[in-house]
């Protein structure tokens, strides 16, 4: 099976890694940031922050050829604990049936700071 990088258009990395990869049926993401899409702005709103990570991953899932559908984990990190109930609105409409959701873990670090949330995610794609 052949590595192949993926790139969006939504945002890069600052360092030489690609936003994601794919290895056969397999695609990880590295880090995904809440940057407002196209910039390295962060959006004073946790809410604005995490739609825009749900723009990345949609966008990193689509270069890779998959979908929602495929997305066995996200893991978010934050440093808010309301983060775990904001992101749930965007979860239901991207993950409306009970039966086929992927796995969420949400770490919470006491930092202290402004809203910052960001995240990884794993997808299988069955061809």
């Amino acid at each position: 099976m052949t590595r192949r990088s993926i790139e969006t258009d939504s945002f890069q990395h600052a360092n030489p890694i690609p936003v994601a990869t794919r290895i056969g049926p397999l695609i990880t993401s590295g880090v995904i940031p809440a940057f407002d899409p196209g910039t390295r702005d962060l959006p004073d709103a946790l809410e604005d922050q995490i739609a825009n990570l749900f723009v990345h991953i949609g966008n990193a899932l689509a270069g890779a050829g998959a979908g929602w559908d495929d997305v066995a984990k996200i893991s978010f990190f934050a440093n808010d604990p309301d983060a775990r109930g904001k992101i749930n609105p965007f979860w239901l409409e991207k993950f409306p049936d009970p039966d086929s959701r992927p796995s969420r873990h949400t770490q919470i670090s006491a930092d202290g700071g402004p809203p910052s949330i960001s995240c990884d995610f794993t997808a299988y794609v069955a061809d």
